[in-house]
């Protein structure tokens, strides 16, 4: 039996690796080798230009490039890797056409004509007057971009990028609450292509600035067996408690999705050996996936990189990355304590126990063969929040981590190194292709100057109650959230919505957070809960059963963007006493909230079933919700005003559940 449970650990072990280094292909054309040769120069080259720039190398011969060529030179390589990436079919999957040959050609002449040209068009003002040579290009440049759009993001991206980027073009022609000046579709093409605020706004420069290196870290640290080592760690932690696998894949799942920034493809990864090992102690399959899809989906907002959008907002807001970062602690950690707590009653309800120890890695052991991980980590935040040198920071990193590996069991082989710039590639293309395509929404919106009057007209259809507006931006994120990445659709809201939110007193911080969680919350949420719908996929259950237990365990995150809204304490914005007294409460509230809707609470027991179970479940979840909700801030009421009725919601529960305990069937022994 002992042996049987280490070959089936061995084999979910190896799907794991497998799942980490060849997520599925469905979307990846598969190359040639002559392809993935010419994929693996265009990665370098990208990378090398990176780190020139950021670094300002000067190409060690004093040269510094301009910032604006060195976008045309980044974006067109990385234009390039799209289309080889992506086809433009499921028909071509195991080739590349002769068509997406003449593309690349296409953008090796424009982007270069660009960047050649890069001081002219700058000193000139071509994003408002240029040549027509100029103009030609950018119409060229402006179809292709969409075209990688789509490739990389979907059609849901390409039919939004394409309405937001013509809409200058037709503005004149809509009702008076959306409507504005109307602009040549010339004039559009040039301000898209050849100036700052569209094509080569915020998305694209904060990725080629700052994201690129935090996606090569995360790349690099799964290769060099990052992930095994935090499953290892987390089942040599938690792996013998109750609930123990599921509480591992919070741990692990929420590490990784951290750094990769994709829930998921961190499903994919570290899904394959936490599902089973959650299946082996009694965990169902769609419980087991809905835990999964929620670890994975919260690493996206758990410092300290919290993927793309963090630095994205950090950008909008004109504060530090660290400053946001700082801001998301609370409410990531009230989450995954919400997520803990629920597995913890679950377990206590079902008798889950956890796996032997005899069986699970032992804590010394893992540490000696991945010590070098957590110094890395450990090095990483040093730069981060001591140093603020948010854009090197990764790359040393990357390097510390490399460097120390090829000393390890664990050390690349060129095969390996060269599977390495290969996953790079495709994450660089898939995020530049989007990014790219969605900085044309912002063009859209800034050359009308639209976005403060849409501000305005969700402020006066909310009848200026903040709760209302609040409502609506939690549903308009969430339908965002459903056909967009999560960076995507924050990127978007930030310029629509956001203003709205402060323009009606709210803390902007508060405000951009609010919409980028309610963007994510797409992800565990029927009817369309991909991270959860994969998560599935691996536990071989039902989709729709996936989701809604997903949906289930994530409940707390549904109401933390309204707490932090009500009062930004939530995101350390207030005094150290306000703080602490929020938090506090919060926690116990989710504590309460877990509870009810797992219907066990730690010193009450089993809250029951049928009616009247349920009947104490609603009262308890209030009084956890009342509890967890901040005092003062937007609503004014005081903490003893909120804790009289979250006593009194909590006292009802109480009392009900000692007067129908007697008739309750499966009542705890």
């Amino acid at each position: 039996m002992k042996e049987s449970t280490s070959e089936t650990k061995k084999q979910v072990n190896n799907s794991s690796e497998n799942s980490s280094q060849n997520p599925p292909q469905v979307r990846y054309r598969e190359m040639s080798k002559h392809w993935q040769l010419v994929m693996a120069i265009l990665t370098t080259c990208s990378i090398l230009l990176a780190i020139n720039q950021i670094f300002n190398l000067g190409f060690f011969v004093g040269y510094v490039m301009l910032d604006s060529r060195y976008m045309y030179l980044i974006t067109g390589v990385m234009l390039c890797m799209v289309f080889i990436t992506f086809p433009a079919s499921k028909k071509n999957l195991r080739y590349v056409p002769w068509y997406d040959v003449a593309i690349m050609l296409v953008i090796v002449i424009v982007f270069s004509y660009y960047a050649y040209y890069a001081e002219r068009i700058v000193l000139e003002a071509w994003e408002y007057a240029a040549p027509s040579i100029g103009v030609w290009l950018a119409m060229i440049t402006w179809a292709i971009v969409l075209e990688s759009g789509r490739r990389a993001g979907g059609w849901a991206v390409f039919s939004i990028v394409l309405v937001f980027s013509l809409y200058p073009t037709f503005a004149a022609s809509l009702p008076n609450v959306i409507a504005a000046l109307s602009i040549p579709l010339e004039d559009v093409a040039i301000f898209h292509i050849l100036g700052e605020e569209s094509l080569f706004g915020i998305p694209m420069r904060v990725f080629a600035q700052l994201v690129f290196g935090f996606l090569v870290f995360g790349i690099s640290l799964q290769f060099t067996g990052g992930g095994p080592f935090f499953i290892n760690l987390a089942f040599a932690l938690l792996g013998h408690f109750r609930g123990g696998p599921a509480k591992v894949s919070i741990f692990s799942s929420g590490l990784m999705g951290s750094m990769s920034g994709g829930p998921i493809s961190n499903v994919l990864t570290t899904g394959p050996l936490s599902i089973p090992a959650m299946r082996r102690i009694g965990f169902t399959r769609e419980y087991a996936s809905g835990v999964e899809a929620c670890a994975s989906t919260g690493g996206v907002f758990m410092p300290p990189i919290m993927g793309a959008t963090a630095f994205v907002m950090a950008s909008f807001l004109n504060i530090s990355y660290v400053t946001v970062a700082i801001a998301a602690i609370v409410p990531s950690v009230l989450y995954f304590f919400g997520l803990f707590m629920q597995i913890d009653a679950y377990a206590a309800r079902n008798n889950l126990q956890g796996l032997p120890k005899d069986e699970l890695p032992k804590l010394a052991q893992v540490f000696k063969d991945g010590w070098y991980f957590i110094a890395v980590f450990a090095s990483l935040i040093w730069m981060l929040v001591y140093l603020q040198r948010e854009a090197v920071a990764p790359f040393y990193a990357t390097a510390l981590l490399l460097i120390i590996n090829q000393f390890t069991k664990h050390r690349l082989s060129f095969e390996r190194i060269m599977q390495l710039v290969a996953q790079m590639g495709k994450l660089l293309a898939e995020l530049a292709g989007i990014l790219a395509a969605i900085g044309l929404i912002i063009g859209g919106l800034a050359v009308t100057g639209i976005a403060g009057t849409i501000a305005n007209d969700l402020v006066y259809l909310a009848g200026e109650n903040v709760l209302i507006l609040l409502m609506m931006g939690a549903l308009t994120s969430f339908i965002l959230g459903i056909g967009m990445t999560v960076t995507a659709a924050y990127i978007f809201l930030a310029i629509v919505l956001v203003p709205a939110l402060t323009n009606s007193g709210l803390d902007p911080l508060a405000s951009h957070m609010f919409v980028m969680y309610w963007g994510m919350l797409s992800f565990i949420t029927p009817p369309v809960a991909l991270a959860a719908f994969a998560a599935a996929s691996v536990a071989n259950v039902s989709p729709m059963r996936a989701g809604f237990e997903a949906m289930r365990l994530g409940a707390i995150i549904y109401f933390v963007p309204f707490f932090f809204v009500f009062n930004p304490a939530l995101l350390l914005q207030g005094t150290i006493i306000e703080n602490i007294q929020a938090i506090t409460t919060a926690l116990v509230g989710v504590v309460i909230v877990s509870g009810a809707l797992q219907g066990y609470l730690i010193g009450l027991g089993d809250l029951g079933a049928g009616i009247r179970g349920l009947v104490v479940k609603v009262f308890i979840g209030f009084s956890g919700l009342t509890l967890a909700l901040p005092a003062g801030g937007l609503f004014g009421l005081s903490q003893i005003t909120l804790l009289v009725v979250a006593a009194v919601f909590l006292g009802v529960g109480i009392l009900g559940r000692l007067i129908f305990i007697a008739t309750f069937s499966d009542s705890p022994q």
